[in-house]
């Protein structure tokens, strides 16, 4: 059974629990951290922060983006692209953002990975966390897109809500 002890801390008695060996809480250390970038500051900000833990931690980091598609119509009168003109604009737009995050990093002994994914950010990067067991998801507090923030809600804000794994939102 746990012995309480009592000490007064600045006016206030406060109560002391020596836990037990079999309660004792180990340290926890992620495996695998994903880290969403959309080459915005604040993304590659948190990329980095990202990088730091998994070197600290040697664990695996996966960087990851994801470029939503266009949706709705293309204008009074106008076509859609064709398939590979539009297939060859998210290609340039993933690696743009890749490219971005990738050189302002330092990733020296860090085994990570680039994944490119195209779909719903917040949508995406869930199903992601969950298809590779995350331990922890970093993201950055705002990203590129603030007529989306207004109009679809923050994504930061959805994968705090619904991410299967902690999630760490580092401020810009």
């Amino acid at each position: 059974m746990a012995q309480n002890q009592y000490r007064v801390l600045r006016y206030h008695r406060v109560e002391e629990r020596r836990l037990s060996r079999r309660w004792r809480i180990k340290a926890w250390a992620p495996k695998i951290i994903v880290a969403a970038t959309d080459g915005s500051a604040g993304s590659v900000r948190a990329s980095q922060v990202a990088a730091n833990i998994a070197r600290a931690w040697s664990s695996k980091l996966l960087l990851v983006t994801v470029v939503r598609p266009p949706e709705g119509w293309w204008g009074i009168g106008g076509a859609p692209p064709t398939a590979t003109a539009l297939t060859k604009a998210l290609d340039e737009a993933q690696q743009e953002a890749l490219d971005s995050t990738l050189d302002a990093l330092d990733l020296d002994g860090v085994d990570y990975e680039t994944v490119e994914e195209l779909g719903d950010p917040a949508t995406t990067i869930i199903g992601f966390c969950e298809q590779n067991n995350a331990d922890l998801l970093v993201i950055g507090r705002r990203g590129a897109g603030l007529i989306e923030r207004f109009i679809l809600g923050s994504v930061a804000d959805r994968l705090v809500h619904y991410a299967p794994c902690p999630v760490m939102v580092v401020p810009s």
